[in-house]
């Protein structure tokens, strides 16, 4: 189940040009597209997922021409965006059936079925009695993910799912769309870079309406190890590392000293020690590239 896009780019009427000639493909899988707030990300979801058109290029998913057939990529897409209201005082069990009927599944027993599997996979089978709008943050998110797999979708788009939820619920989410992934292709937006790194068979880097880089997560990490330097410094001193150094990150300790990281081909000044790259220096790299 193959996505191909071909130079796929909007320019919105002030101005901001929120896709700029992309180009990304990808097979079964899930695939991850990390990016800051602003990069673009949330359009081009969108556009994927029907919602609005591009001003030019063309998304071909599994022989389906999406631009000129929408409607048959809709009868095998499952969308969750960053945020989707509910029916206030209905149950889950409830809420599923009449989006069931919406797809099309007029069967009562087939209903009964496909939404029991989708509560089961989902951890919600216990409280499917209860009202949708009374759930936690994660819970309506796997909700969504519920809602999504009723049409028993090929292609399944997630934008920003784990923003604003705790540690446990956000860890819950991502254990039931890795199960969700392994038979389906996924494409799954975040700017969480900790979301991308066990999850994701692939990373797609991008910012400002680009796609910066299409990996894997190993190859990424690989391409930059004994690249990666580091050095503690007092808060005082980062003004003039920051003006010989590219600093790419910088984290508080303990102690209220920083460590900061650098990109180098070659050993630096005295005092930078080499250390273990990881997803986040390439994300951080990706990002100065345009800069």
């Amino acid at each position: 189940m193959p996505i191909k896009i071909s130079n796929l780019s909007k320019t919105y009427n002030n101005g901001v040009k929120a896709l700029d000639n992309i180009c990304l493909d990808f097979n079964k899988g899930m695939l991850g597209l990390l990016g800051p707030n602003g990069a673009g990300k949330s359009t081009f979801m969108r556009t994927l997922a029907t919602l609005q058109e591009p001003d030019s290029g063309s998304i071909l998913f599994d022989e389906i021409d999406v631009l000129k057939n929408p409607m048959e990529l809709r009868k095998v897409l499952g969308y969750l965006p960053q945020e989707f209201g509910v029916y206030p005082r209905v149950s889950a069990e409830e809420l599923l059936d009449y989006f069931a009927i919406l797809k099309g599944i007029t069967s009562k027993s087939e209903r009964g079925k496909i939404i029991q599997y989708v509560l089961e996979i989902t951890n919600l089978y216990e409280v499917r009695k209860k009202h949708v709008e009374s759930f936690s943050g994660g819970m309506k998110q796997r909700f969504g993910i519920a809602q999504l797999l009723l049409n028993k979708p090929k292609l399944i788009i997630v934008d920003e799912p784990t923003a604003g939820l705790d540690p446990t619920e956000r860890n819950r989410f991502l254990h039931v769309l890795r199960e969700v992934g392994t038979d389906n292709t996924v494409i799954f937006s975040t700017h969480i870079v900790e979301d991308i790194k066990d999850l994701c068979h692939e990373v797609c880097f991008m910012n400002k309406g680009r796609v910066l880089k299409q990996t894997t997560p190993t190859m990424a990490i690989a391409e930059i190890q004994g690249k990666i330097w580091a050095k503690n410094i007092s808060r005082t001193a980062l003004e003039n590392e920051e003006s010989k150094y590219n600093i790419i990150s910088s984290k508080y300790n303990a102690d209220n000293s920083l460590t900061i990281r650098i990109y180098s081909e070659n050993q630096t000044d005295k005092g930078w020690n080499a250390v273990e790259p990881q997803l986040e220096d390439v994300y951080f790299i990706s990002l100065n590239s345009l800069n």
